[in-house]
């Protein structure tokens, strides 16, 4: 066979496996992982910070219970978008529980999804994932709506966006890290 012939065949087989919902969304979440690697969010300026001017956004909870953006005032908020059947969304997940894992207990993390509880508990359960997802029950504030997922947005104590990024990234990177660390000993 000849050069041409074999990269005809290895285009097809590449087609084919896109087209087949089976094999398509590993695919595309392998792809998105990689892509993570180079998709480095950038710390925003001090000068160029958008800062909430309302923390009043109702959510809910996995298990029924309400909670208000109101509580995370002065924290370190980490607010990441994303859905089940969003294969970016998929692909950063690991990273996320990584950073829930090292730092859940000192920054507030809010996971927020419009999928049902069935399959954010089947997603979660089947990747072993404890980080905490929340519905929307309002309207987000300013600067927090979004038309894309991902998104993760990283708000300081004084309410200033320091990280908005869509798309796959890897969040366990040592520059994040660094970033978090310097916002939590942060004073307000």
């Amino acid at each position: 066979m000849n050069r041409k012939r074999i990269s005809n065949i290895i285009f097809l087989v590449a087609i084919v496996l896109l087209v087949i919902p089976q094999t398509r969304r590993p695919i595309q979440v392998t792809l998105h992982k990689a892509l993570a690697i180079f998709n480095s969010p950038s710390i925003i300026k001090e000068t160029q910070r958008t800062k909430l001017k309302d923390y009043n956004w109702s959510l809910i909870d996995e298990t029924g219970k309400s909670y208000n953006l109101k509580n995370s005032k002065g924290k370190v908020i980490i607010i990441n978008f994303w859905a089940t059947w969003c294969p970016p969304c998929i692909a950063e997940m690991p990273s996320l529980q990584k950073l829930y894992d090292k730092y859940g207990d000192n920054a507030e993390f809010i996971f927020v999804t419009d999928d049902s509880i069935d399959k954010i508990e089947a997603f979660k359960a089947k990747n072993s994932y404890t980080f905490p997802v929340y519905q929307t029950a309002s309207n987000p504030p300013d600067g927090l709506t979004t038309k894309s997922i991902p998104r993760t947005v990283i708000i300081n104590k004084k309410g200033e966006i320091v990280i908005d990024k869509s798309g796959a990234v890897d969040w366990y990177n040592s520059k994040i890290q660094e970033q978090i660390e310097l916002l939590l000993k942060a004073s307000i």
